[in-house]
Parts: C-alpha cells; structure tokens; sequence
C-alpha cells in the first residue's frame, strides 16, 4: 500500500464529481474528499450532476443510484454517450443484481455499496487516478514526439514509398530541391529522381539490402531535378518494420552535399583542362574556393598538426577568435567524449594519406558539446607529397541533439509500458527504474559488451509486463496466494514472452528474453522452463538479481519491506541455488554503487 504522501499526491490531480441526495452521506463525503483533490464539485440529483458534467471538466464521478428527477443510471447513460471513457463509481444500499448488470453494461468503473467505506473509496480513486495520469503521460509524450518528427520533417529532406518502391509521401525540403510537385511524385517510383551517371545495378544493390536483408544503407546519391540539373545528397534509407518483422514502408532521410560534391568535380575537371588559361583558371579556382569558404565551416592543418587557417563560419561556430586558435595544435579542438585510445585512433585517421569521413564532437570555447560532420582532405604537391591538410565541416548539433532528445523520449516510453504492471499491482514507479540502472551496473561488471549493456538497461523495465494479464483478486491479494493462484501468477512470465516474442526489433527480443528468464534459478526449480544454470540467458540471470534486491528491499501488498542484512543473507543462502554465483559475487563486491542507486531512486 502506498504511504500517505503518495495517496495524496495522485488525488490531488484529479477532480471528481459527486452526486448524492443523502445530505448526511454528502457531508461526509465532501468533508473526507473536498481537500484532498483538485476540485470537488457536489450535486443533489442526477440532473444537477449532468449540468456541472457539461459545465465543469470532470475525471471521475462518484454517483448514487435511486435520486429524484434523475437517477444516477440516466445520469450515467448520458455522460457516456458525450464521454465513454469517463470513470464512474456507483454507491448503493440496494444489493440488486438488476443494478448491477445494468452499471456493467453501461462500462461503470467500480460498485460500492452503502454505508460507505472511505478506505475502500480512497483506494479505488487513487487506482483510477494512476490511470488517468498514466494516460495522460502517454498522451504527452506522443505529442512530444510529434514535434519531434515536425522538427526532423522541416529540417531534413525526407520521402516515403511502399513496399513496391513508389512514393507516398515527399515533404517541402524533398520538392524544393527536386522541383517537382507533390502530385508529380505521389505513386510513382523513385527512379523518376535517378541521374543518368548513376548505373541501374547501383539501386538494385541498394533495393536488395533494404527490402530482402531489412537492412539500413547509408550513403552519397546524385539526382536529377525536373529542369535536369544534378543534386547530391547524403542519404540513410530505412525499412520501417511492424511487430512481427514484416516491412510496411521505406524512409529516407537526407541531407543536402550538392555544393561539396559540385566542388570536387570542378577541381577534378580543372585538373584535366590543360589547355585553359592559367589566369582564367585562377579566377575561376578563387571564385570557387570563395563560394566553399561562405558555405562550410573551413580548417587548414600543417605537417605538424598545427591550424594555419580557419574562416569565419568556423570562429563564429567555435567561440575562438581567429588569434586565439591559428597556430595551436589541433588538440585544442577538444574530444571530451572520446577515451584517449579512441581520440589517438581517430587523430590517426583524420591526419591519414588518404583523408577521412565522419563525425566529430568537439568542446566549444563556453563549454557547449558541438557536433560536425567531417570530411578531410590531405592535399598534395604534383610529386604525391603531403603539404597541407583541409578540413571541411557541417553542423549537426541540432540534429545529433534531437535524435537524443527521441531517444530519451523512448526509453521514457519503456518506463511507462514497465510501469503498466507495477501500476496494475499497486507498487511503485520507481521499482523498474530501479530495476533497470541495477541490472545495467550488474551487466557492466560482468563485462558484457557495450551493446548487450544497453540492450539490458533498456528491456529490463518490461520484467513483469505479463503482469497485465493476472487478475487484479490475484495481483493485488494482501496474503498469501493459495496453490491455485499461484500457478496463476507464475503464467505472467510466460505471458510476458508471448506479447513480445514476434518482434525483430532488438530491444523487444531482449525485452521477451527477460521475460521469460527471469523467474529461472541457477538449480533449475524456476519457472516457466525449470532451466538450470547458463542455460538460462545472462539477462534473465542478471534482471533475477536486481528484480529480488528491490522487490525485498521494497513495501509490498503483501509485506514489508526487507533489512539489508537479511536481503544479503538470502543472496548468500540461495548463491548457487537460486541465482548464478559469479554474478552474486560481482554484486557483493560491488554492494556500495547497488545502495547509492537505491538511495538515489527512492519511492
């Protein structure tokens, strides 16, 4: 049961409706609820409830059955046919099956009867309310991730097609810089774009790896506009796939490199003229080299790494005046986010003979993280011979930042599907992200790689959501289960797995392992599958362990919450029995960064 300061925080989000002709029963009603919600409104008879309905805005309503001039059932019949979804909790002294049938069929919440017990009407407001806010929550973040893609879909260049290649949806960006119009490309397919130098086996690769591998393919494309010009982008092509693997569409998502590429095929061109003009081909270089300097963010580096040249894009970029940075060496365009084996990896391919693609973060001067796309060039004199090197740079921060901010949107997502359970059992919302920072600890002691990591942190929070298919008389029962309801109970892993098994995403067959794994024991007298030691997926093994740590060290319906001493005392008991030894040993080794996540998350 949650404590007081929890029951109080969720009523004091909603606002409830009461409709009762009982003055007494009102009064004591309104004198238990009026400060504990957000608003509380109070009504004689069925008519004066449906006049504040449509007048005030109302979460829940709390209604009596037989009242003069309208009774609560009208009441209710009405209020549904504006609002199905609307909670409404029936008080009555008349135990009639009649009344009760009828409120099923109308969808009514929950059935009271008289005299009231206030426990059980706080209890079942606070369950309503954990409803509403969770429903709330979920309609947030979908609104949040709306403008996310609002944001993506005016920034980038994207279009869609179907599974036969043909173009469903193109956005502003795609049409200004193809200039076709919408109703030009709808229906038809992407070839109507192609260059003529692009060969047809180049998009039969690409289509091969999309649509039968369901595989991502990232990379430069030139196209043909209508008026014939050429275009180039920088383009990540996606298959979007549905719960069960199967492909529904195509995403691109592409960003414009016209002038970078229109760029490199004039040098290569002025290279193979030698018949031109040298003063002409002079002019013609500084105009271009001036149209390179006024759309990208310019460095020039010497044979000893130190900046002899950066433009105006860049200092204003950077936070450096130009005095400040030319002649420092590279290294103080700072890489906080590397370790020193990986910065020195990427140094020597940056300053490599022969030149490198791809994304650096860098440390402005006021401390903000920055984000480039990165190409370098290391320039040569006519006997192959280094003697500088170009570095061209675009700014991505705005849309490396996004795709975290989508990212943390989603994980958020995950919590939210986690908490289904715990909400539905009546625990708290901090359990599975307790839960999923411990069981991220216990992968990183056990040196899982970087990947596994992630996938653990991620699919942990989804332990119990089987949870949602046990009955609320079982989940929620404040004593012990009898045998009957605990074969019941134990069907949550299972059915856990059978929600989740059919998806090919990553993070959702990890989420269906962890599942189904983790009421296993290292001695096989777990279930679902009695499997016995490594048998049992690490990830099952590992979320075991952290699941139990918080469970015991947690307030349940059914008990208190568990000391410390006597949590480890039972992990030293059921090493070896219960849960992988290896991994108990990690954890009491490490016991002090298992408690600061605890202290850090409490309830």
């Amino acid at each position: 049961m949650q404590d007081a300061t929890q029951i109080l925080s969720y009523l004091s989000k909603i606002s409830v409706l009461y409709v009762e002709d009982d003055k007494f029963t009102q009064d004591e009603v309104r004198y238990f609820l009026e400060t504990k919600v957000k608003n509380f409104y109070c009504a004689n008879n069925g008519q004066e409830g449906l006049d504040i309905f449509y007048k005030e805005s109302i979460d829940v309503i709390i209604t009596d059955i037989q009242m003069p001039i309208l009774t609560g059932l009208d009441m209710a019949k009405k209020i549904k046919e504006e609002n199905s979804n609307i909670p409404i909790i029936i008080t009555t002294a008349y135990n009639d099956t009649k009344y009760l049938f009828e409120s099923i069929n109308l969808g009514v919440s929950n059935y009271i009867t008289k005299p009231l017990n206030l426990k059980d009407m706080i209890e079942t407001l606070v369950s309503i309310a954990k409803s509403i806010l969770l429903e709330k929550e979920k309609e947030q973040i979908q609104n949040i991730l709306t403008q996310y893609k609002d944001i993506v879909d005016e920034r980038s260049i994207i279009s869609k097609t179907d599974i036969n290649g043909k173009i469903i949806y193109v956005n502003r960006p795609f049409l200004e810089i193809s200039g076709y119009k919408k109703e030009e490309l709808l229906g038809k397919p992407h070839s109507i774009i192609r260059h003529p130098d692009i060969k047809k086996d180049f998009f039969l690769s690409m289509w091969h790896l999309i649509k039968n591998e369901k595989k991502s393919w990232q990379g430069e494309v030139k196209n043909q506009a209508k008026d014939g010009s050429a275009y180039y982008l920088d383009m990540i092509i996606k298959p979007i796939l549905d719960m069960d693997g199967n492909i529904v569409e195509f995403i691109s998502l592409s960003n414009d490199i016209t002038y970078l590429m229109q760029t490199k095929e004039y040098f290569k061109k002025q290279t193979e003229k030698k018949s031109l003009d040298l003063d002409s081909s002079l002019n013609i270089i500084e105009q271009y080299e001036n149209a390179i300097d006024k759309s990208n963010i310019i460095i020039r580096l010497d044979l000893n790494r130190k900046i002899t040249y950066v433009n105006d894009a860049f200092v204003n970029c950077l936070g450096y005046t130009k005095d400040e940075i030319i002649g420092c060496d590279y290294s103080i365009l700072k890489q906080t986010n590397l370790k020193k084996d990986e910065y020195e990896k990427k140094i020597k391919a940056i300053f490599s003979k022969d030149g490198w693609k791809g994304k650096i973060t860098n440390t402005s001067k006021n401390g903000d993280l920055l984000h480039f796309d990165v190409h370098t060039f290391p320039l040569k004199d006519t006997k192959g011979n280094i003697f500088e090197y170009l570095g061209i740079r675009h700014d991505i921060t705005e849309i490396v930042n996004l795709h975290k901010e989508v990212e943390k949107t989603q994980r958020e997502i995950i919590y939210t599907l986690g908490d289904v359970g715990e909400y539905r059992s009546q625990e708290t919302g901090q359990h599975v992200k307790r839960v999923a920072e411990y069981s991220k600890l216990l992968a990183k002691k056990a040196g899982l790689s970087e990947i596994e990591i992630d996938e653990i942190f991620t699919a942990s929070p989804m332990h119990d959501i089987g949870k949602v298919g046990i009955p609320d008389s079982i989940l929620n029962k404040p004593g012990k289960l009898d045998d009957k309801e605990w074969e019941i109970m134990k069907t949550h892993a299972q059915i856990g797995y059978e929600i989740l098994k059919n998806s090919q995403r990553p993070m959702l067959k990890a989420a269906a392992i962890v599942s189904y794994t983790h009421h296993e024991k290292w001695d096989g007298s777990g279930y679902p599958n009695a499997l016995r030691g490594e048998d049992i997926h690490i990830y099952g093994r590992i979320t075991a362990i952290a699941d139990v740590f918080d469970a015991l060290g947690s307030d349940r319906t059914y008990k208190k919450a568990w000391s410390l001493e006597d949590i480890l005392n039972l992990f030293n008991e059921q090493k070896g029995k219960h849960f992988d030894p290896n991994l108990i040993d990690l954890f009491m080794n490490n016991l002090d960064e298992f408690l600061e996540i605890k202290d850090t998350l409490k309830d």
